[in-house]
């Protein structure tokens, strides 16, 4: 990897993990996404980076804040989460050697899927959501982790639309990126271990996660948590449909 890459990778991670410390979510969509749209690495690379640097935003982000989890909910989207985050990363081997376009669609189709959702500022749901929708979700977005690295669509949108306060679903989406980072890197690690490359490129990542958590918690932004949003997926937007348009010309070229 060269030094600018390196260097716009960085930047990349540094501003990812920026809005996922004011959000809740955004690192794993924003690094994958930009990073495969300038075709910076390779798909699995990326997705491992991205599941060690979460663990390291989470750690620092989330202690002080623990109180505010709803542990009934967390834990049964976990129980979905957890075991679907290894069946992912399984698919995720098979079709990057075999349909790598298909991938790179269903990527930008997720992207594109969270985006509009969100740019859309849904609406909170009366009632509470029951167990059972709560761990449907967190199989899907276990799949989408262990595929992508990126479990977010899916139990973002559906836990924004709960009668719940900012504070508890930001706090509770940082606990359930780290375990579904922590599932995926511990099934890599005692499947086929790490490469040297990805703990250079995380290690150096991880000074830049730290220092842009610390302060995105201590100087937030002076706009709203809405207008931040709205930016941030209608960017994303754009971004999977370049994904999904480079994709679809791979796709065609090869039928």
């Amino acid at each position: 990897m060269s030094l600018f890459t390196l260097s716009l990778l960085l930047l990349i991670i540094s501003l990812g993990t920026y809005f996922q410390t004011l959000t809740g979510f955004g690192l794993a969509m924003i690094v994958i996404g930009l990073t495969s749209g300038f075709e910076l690495t390779s798909m699995p690379f990326i997705a491992t980076v991205v599941s060690l640097i979460s663990l390291v935003n989470c750690a620092i982000a989330l202690p002080r804040h623990i109180h505010h989890i709803d542990w009934r909910i967390a834990n049964t989207t976990l129980l979905g989460i957890v075991p679907s985050s290894i069946v992912g990363v399984v698919l995720l081997n098979f079709l990057n050697v075999q349909a790598a376009s298909i991938l790179e669609f269903l990527l930008g189709l997720i992207i594109v899927y969270s985006g509009i959702s969100f740019a859309l500022s849904p609406k909170q749901r009366s009632q509470e959501s029951s167990l059972k929708s709560f761990f449907g979700i967190g199989f899907i977005s276990g799949l989408c982790g262990g595929l992508f690295g990126m479990p977010g669509p899916p139990v973002i949108f559906h836990m924004y639309r709960q009668p719940m306060e900012i504070v508890v679903i930001r706090n509770m989406l940082l606990l359930m990126f780290s375990c579904t980072a922590f599932t995926r890197t511990f099934y890599e690690v005692i499947t086929a271990g790490l490469p040297k490359d990805t703990l250079i490129t995380s290690a150096l990542a991880i000074p830049c996660v730290a220092l842009v958590t610390l302060l995105a918690q201590r100087f937030p932004p002076p706009i709203s948590p809405i207008t931040m949003r709205r930016i941030t997926f209608i960017s994303l937007v754009l971004i999977g449909l370049g994904l999904m348009a480079g994709s679809l010309k791979a796709i065609f070229a090869f039928f």
